[in-house]
């Protein structure tokens, strides 16, 4: 019953931080969004709220692995620490990007997003490899998300 809990707990905290960006979202898409220049690889709207769902399945169960399946001890408490830091840049990024449109400082943010993501990874790696793994996607997303965050910077400088 404990790593239910506890699974449920990994849950809640990672679509909290979605339920959170979806606030600052949902006003920003048909207005402020819409109205900026986007790079060409762009995706259309519908692809982002489909891949988030997806990743934050994947990284709230990275989150239980570490906490439920993976031993006691330094190492642990290091990757979780430094994924809990991910979680949070992830958190921050989308109210500085959407909620108040600063392009450059959410892009700083992404990229401490991601050095923090790679981290946790290779903290995770020889402790609970499964855990790593589900971050790969979440880490390749960042990296795009990153090049799609800078490209709307150089588009829309004026």
């Amino acid at each position: 019953m404990r790593s239910i809990v506890r699974l449920i707990a990994c849950l809640a905290l990672c679509y909290g931080i979605a339920g959170i960006g979806a606030v600052y979202t949902a006003d920003a898409i048909p207005t402020w969004y819409k109205a900026l220049a986007k790079p060409s690889w762009t995706p259309p709207n519908y692809v982002f709220p489909i891949a988030w769902n997806i990743l934050y399945a994947m990284i709230s169960v990275s989150l239980w692995l570490l906490w439920d399946k993976t031993a006691e001890g330094r190492e642990r408490s290091s990757a979780i620490k430094l994924f809990l830091l991910q979680l949070l840049l992830n958190g921050i990024w989308t109210p500085v990007f959407f909620g108040a449109h600063l392009v450059w400082p959410a892009l700083a943010i992404m990229l401490g997003l991601w050095v923090a993501l790679v981290l946790t990874i290779k903290a995770a790696w020889p402790i609970n490899r499964p855990a790593a793994l589900l971050l790969v996607p979440y880490l390749l997303w960042i990296t795009y998300a990153a090049t799609l965050n800078a490209g709307i910077g150089v588009l829309n400088r004026g």
